[in-house]
């Protein structure tokens, strides 16, 4: 056996694998692998993580399940031409882009589709068992990163939740880097709470809200009192068409406004309006309008302005979160991984929700993980998760 070989390697199963955030991560994870380009945005990839026993960038094996059909090497094409990726990454990935390309199975539900809820978890469950035993994989981490859907209407189970359902029962760790339901399903908690599996989310905090989750906190530190706080998005590409469904849209505000309810211990005047803007691609602009008193009442404006590039800011986070939850379940970790909260606008289990508190639960969870000393025992009570007891997802 090789060297290569001798190294356990860890499965990604992405949800939504062929979207922009899925070819990013995988033609990102290649060429950084490659030494192609650096880790810039990977906070694993930092020295607080050196000797976290993360899986390494090139243990990584990618799959997925997606509804569409364009192969990943001609959406990474596609991307490349739009900016999103650079010129000429797709040439020199194409070999690992068509290696995840064959690992993507069909997604579901399609219209028509007359499979009941048990037989599509059980489908989507088969399909990530079998990608691990023939990649020959140490275990797998199942992460959301599909299209925003809307809230659930009544019992029946949502795409994301049905997703959600068949990780556990493939015995993976699972991520929801999207605001749509997946583990918070109430007909799913007892199965998250009995699963003995670890799992973090939801929706990735990758522009306006980490700008916010920073300056709710100032405001609140320095005795400002925030009077309106509105902002705008406008976007273009799958997010940007899934999200000009009002339901949609609302189940994405959500956490924005969460956030700012968390940090300011009070919720201001002002909305959030995201506009599909399809020129724009993969390409987005936010913008905040703060209205705050100072000192004697005199009234004061802070405007921001966040440009960037969805896929380009998401993809280190997501690979982040994929070994940060696979080494929570090689280290018998379970329940709702609330020490994750940095990356999420709303964060499973209970913690902070300023940027600077959340990164020293971080900064903990990475000394949490390294390799036990002699005569330690898993939830030894160094931090909120234990090795065998579950947690309940709900809402903070």
């Amino acid at each position: 056996m090789s060297a290569s070989e001798s190294v356990p390697r860890v499965g990604v199963w992405l949800i939504g694998a062929r979207g922009s955030v899925a070819t990013t991560v995988v033609a990102g994870c290649a060429a950084m692998t490659a030494g192609l380009h650096p880790p810039t945005g990977l906070i694993t990839e930092t020295p607080p993580f050196t000797e976290s026993g993360l899986p390494a960038l090139s243990a990584l094996v990618f799959g997925g399940h997606d509804t569409l059909d364009c192969p990943l090497p001609k959406r990474a094409e596609a991307l490349a031409a739009g900016g999103v990726l650079p010129h000429g990454l797709p040439t020199a990935v194409s070999a690992e882009l068509a290696a995840a390309e064959r690992e993507i199975r069909p997604g579901g539900p399609l219209p028509g589709d007359t499979r009941t809820e048990e037989d599509l978890i059980a489908a989507f469950a088969a399909d990530i068992r079998s990608f691990v035993r023939r990649c020959r994989l140490a275990r797998a981490v199942v992460v959301n990163v599909a299209s925003t859907e809307p809230a659930p209407a009544g019992d029946a189970l949502p795409p994301s939740s049905l997703y959600a359902a068949a990780a556990l029962r493939a015995g993976c760790a699972y991520v929801n880097f999207t605001p749509s339901t997946g583990l918070h399903h109430p007909s799913l908690r007892r199965l998250a709470e009995s699963s003995g599996l670890p799992f973090a989310g939801r929706d990735g905090k990758t522009g306006q809200t980490l700008l916010r989750s920073v300056l709710g906190p100032m405001f609140t530190q320095r005795a400002l009192t925030v009077r309106a706080w509105s902002g705008t998005n406008l976007l273009g590409g799958g997010d940007g068409a899934s999200l000009a469904d009002p339901a949609a849209a609302a189940a994405k505000n959500a956490g924005k406004e969460r956030v700012l309810a968390d940090t300011l211990a009070t919720t201001p005047e002002g909305e959030v309006h995201i506009d599909d803007v399809p020129a724009l691609g993969d390409w987005k602009t936010a913008w905040d309008h703060i209205a705050f008193d100072g000192f004697l009442g005199t009234r004061m404006i802070l405007q921001t302005t966040w440009q960037g590039c969805d896929s380009a800011l998401a993809a280190p986070l997501v690979l982040d979160l994929a070994r940060l939850a696979a080494r929570a379940q090689e280290r018998g970790l379970s329940g709702p991984l609330g020490e994750l909260g940095f990356y999420f606008k709303d964060p499973v289990g209970q913690g902070p929700s300023g940027l600077g508190e959340q990164y020293a639960e971080l900064m903990a969870f990475a000394e949490r993980l390294r390799a036990r000393p002699t005569g330690v025992l898993p939830g030894d009570g160094r931090g909120r998760n234990t090795a065998h007891g579950g947690g309940t997802g709900e809402q903070r």
